[in-house]
């Protein structure tokens, strides 16, 4: 009898376990907070910002110069072919010649020898002085019989030594028919080729007419030194060739 009710009662039961109520929930742990990451990320984000900020504002004060592809000699003025635009910092204080300005640069000549890859700066050309690389112009005061009848500027010449040591000679000679022979073997050849660049004129605009007349004539300068030693003693003449 006993039996029979224990074992009713047991039927009763469900077989599934018992769920604990919702009381009885274990709590769960806090997030943990980490104020130091969280600063280093923001310090992150304000280090880029101001590194791209300087970027934009470097790239803002950039300048495009000129600068050398090749060998500049001194006197030499620079052509397209010799240059290249490159860009440089605005703020470095230094004369560069803007890229815009390469027209006006090439009217101008280099001070000294500039190798290539340099960056052109103002001080380092000044105004052209009308001769060529190799050339000099020399002065020469002609007397009367030693140039001849309108010279003029642009006329193409050749320059002679004739010293008196050689008219001396040809008229110590001349009793014995020999002169000529002297006065031609005493003068010699200064340049075979020079440019007559300026005649002195007078105020009205002639060439003078007195018994001296300054010219001044470019040379190479492998010829200047002998033809202004020539000049000084008053022994030049000049004969125009042709190619005026």
């Amino acid at each position: 009898m006993k039996i029979q009710e224990r074992t009713g009662a047991g039927a009763g039961r469900s077989a599934a376990p018992a769920q604990p109520s919702v009381g009885d929930r274990l709590p769960t742990p806090p997030r943990e907070r980490k104020p130091a990451l969280a600063a280093l990320a923001v310090l992150l984000i304000l280090v880029g910002a101001l590194g791209a900020t300087m970027l934009v504002l470097q790239a803002g004060d950039r300048v495009e110069v000129i600068q050398l592809k090749s060998n500049l000699g001194a006197g030499e003025s620079i052509t397209d072919d010799k240059i290249q635009s490159v860009m440089v910092n605005d703020d470095s204080g230094a004369d560069f010649v803007p890229w815009n300005q390469r027209a006006s640069l090439e009217k101008l000549q280099a001070k000294s020898s500039l190798p290539a890859g340099t960056v052109l700066v103002g001080q380092m050309f000044s105004t052209k002085s009308g001769l060529e690389q190799g050339k000099a112009t020399v002065g020469v005061s002609l007397k009367e019989g030693q140039y001849p009848v309108g010279l003029k500027s642009g006329d193409t010449v050749a320059l002679y030594r004739v010293g008196s040591t050689s008219s001396s000679s040809g008229n110590s000679d001349s009793s014995s028919g020999s002169a000529g022979g002297s006065s031609t073997g005493g003068n010699s050849l200064l340049v075979d080729r020079a440019v007559v660049s300026d005649v002195k004129e007078d105020s009205s605009g002639d060439v003078v007419t007195s018994t001296s007349l300054p010219i001044t004539v470019i040379v190479d300068d492998s010829d200047a030194a002998a033809l202004t030693q020539a000049a000084s003693a008053g022994e030049v003449a000049v004969v125009r060739i042709p190619g005026n």
